[in-house]
């Protein structure tokens, strides 16, 4: 059984597929299966992947019910200790990742690395390398699935939530530190480019709306009004004088301004 499983979803984006195969194969560590899922490509996207066809362990290309559902059969194929998605539009961010990535996991049940703006070149949100990983971090920080390693048995307890458009793999972060206290290691690693252009990039009011949902269904009451308090407007001592830079003058307004269009995103 080979140790990592890396799993590529794509739909009609064969213009960014071939990158993202080649940063798979190309790796130095070759102890990996790899599993393409296509969701009946229209494009150039079945040739492509034909053309890779043997560095791929498997592939298949049909219609699906939307991302996290391709993800669920990627998943339904994967034999690997550890999975990675790495999917169509992302790439490993250098040939070594994997190699760097076995040297540190250890015995975690999911490792966080992280992940480089494809469009800047700059980190994109992550965690700090050895930190504690609480719910507050889930909640304030940017955990991005291309930079993270599962033991591929959480998958078979939590399954993505299909009804989900964008957070479904949060609330697989969410089931399996919070609820599993499954053991969690953060690492420096870059591990991918990420294509800034993605679904959960560009939504961010469905982004809210879900984690709402989701936070409702996974816990009482109670625990809910103290998660509503976690860093609100009402904690940030910048709010306190937001009414008077108000009513002052012209750059006063401008500051005004921008923060309350940072804390309306942050809340």
């Amino acid at each position: 059984m080979a140790r990592y499983t890396i799993i590529t979803i794509n739909y009609n984006n064969g213009k960014e597929l071939r990158r993202t195969i080649e940063s798979v194969i190309n790796q130095t560590l070759t102890d990996f299966e790899y599993v393409v899922i296509d969701g009946g490509s229209t494009d150039d996207s079945v040739s492509i992947i034909k053309e890779y066809a043997d560095r791929i362990d498997f592939w298949i290309s049909e219609r699906d019910k939307g991302v996290y559902n391709a993800m669920n059969k990627g998943l339904s194929h994967a034999h690997g200790e550890y999975v990675n998605f790495m999917n169509s539009g992302d790439s490993f961010y250098s040939p070594t990742v994997l190699e760097e990535i076995d040297s540190e996991i250890g015995d975690a049940d999911i490792l966080f690395g992280n992940v480089c703006n494809s469009l800047s070149g700059r980190r994109y949100g992550g965690i700090k390398a050895d930190s504690e990983v609480t719910f507050l971090t889930l909640k304030k920080e940017i955990i991005c699935h291309q930079g993270t390693f599962y033991r591929r048995t959480i998958f078979e307890r939590h399954p993505y939530d299909e009804s989900l458009k964008l957070i479904a793999d949060w609330k697989v972060n969410v089931q399996a530190i919070v609820f599993d206290n499954c053991k969690v290691k953060v690492v420096d690693t870059i591990v991918a480019n990420y294509d800034l252009t993605g679904m959960s990039s560009t939504q961010s009011q469905l982004h809210a709306e879900e984690r709402k949902r989701v936070m409702a269904e996974l816990f009482p009451e109670r625990i809910l009004k103290d998660y509503e308090h976690l860093y609100t407007e009402g904690e940030m001592p910048i709010v306190s004088l937001l009414p008077e830079l108000k009513k002052r003058g012209r750059v006063q307004k401008i500051v005004y301004s921008f923060t309350k269009n940072i804390l309306r995103i942050i809340k």
